[in-house]
């Protein structure tokens, strides 16, 4: 069987920039299915689907033209239909409407399989909100990752700078609560840990730290990283 590791938590808990870590340093394969939603709500949005268009939402997910790989610099790519929509994936307002097509039930049906088909040999890193609780049920290493709410608006917004975006930090606090509120509080797949994820906190922690940490569960729980 193909030994996945999932990571579970809420918006700018750092859970993609860690699977990443992870993920290179076993060779494993990545996972980012919140990118998958971003696509999904990006495609309805270029369709001019209604936000509450459900069957729409679906639709585009069971067609979805995706592609993840990385540039010549090493920098993430993703292709919708051809096009780079990497950067334009990645802002908040992708990120809110991803939050609203993920509350979808059909398009979460739509995803489910395309998801389970990442776990391939070597391995597996995933990351997510519901990874560890219905996508991969079985993992042997389940990590639910978090941090305060004012810890992730700082981590959210010297990522936007990064990037050239402004934002402020008041703005990003409140629409990480929000999100917060809207993927715990939802019917189908809500977000919280898995009845076995370990949970990290990793507020005031550097990343290099959270990964030494999930590294060394990791080589505990699997057996081929021993």
């Amino acid at each position: 069987m193909t030994p996945v590791i999932t990571i579970d938590g809420p918006s700018g808990s750092g859970k993609g920039t860690i699977a990443r870590r992870v993920a290179s340093v076993f060779g494993y394969h990545l996972l980012d299915s919140g990118a998958l939603y971003r696509l999904v709500a990006l495609a309805g949005r270029r369709r001019g689907l209604a936000a509450d268009d459900e069957p729409g939402h679906a639709e585009q997910a069971r067609t979805l033209d995706a592609e993840f790989g990385t540039d010549v610099a090493g920098e993430e790519r993703i292709l919708l239909d051809g096009v780079d929509v990497s950067f334009e994936i990645r802002t908040e307002a992708a990120g809110a409407e991803a939050s609203r097509v993920a509350a979808m039930a059909a398009v979460r049906a739509a995803l489910l399989e395309r998801q389970r088909a990442f776990a391939r040999p070597p391995g597996l890193v995933a990351d997510g909100r519901d990874m560890g609780t219905v996508v991969f049920p079985a993992a042997p290493l389940k990590i639910y990752l978090t941090a305060s709410p004012e810890e992730r608006a700082r981590r959210r917004h010297n990522q936007l700078k990064e990037k050239g975006l402004t934002v402020t930090i008041d703005d990003l606090s409140q629409e990480i609560r929000e999100r917060d509120r809207r993927d715990s509080s939802r019917a189908v797949a809500p977000l919280r840990p898995a009845a076995d994820a370990i949970l990290l906190d990793s507020t005031g922690l550097a990343i290099e730290q959270v990964v030494d940490q999930v590294l060394e569960l990791a080589r505990s729980r699997l057996p081929a990283m021993n």
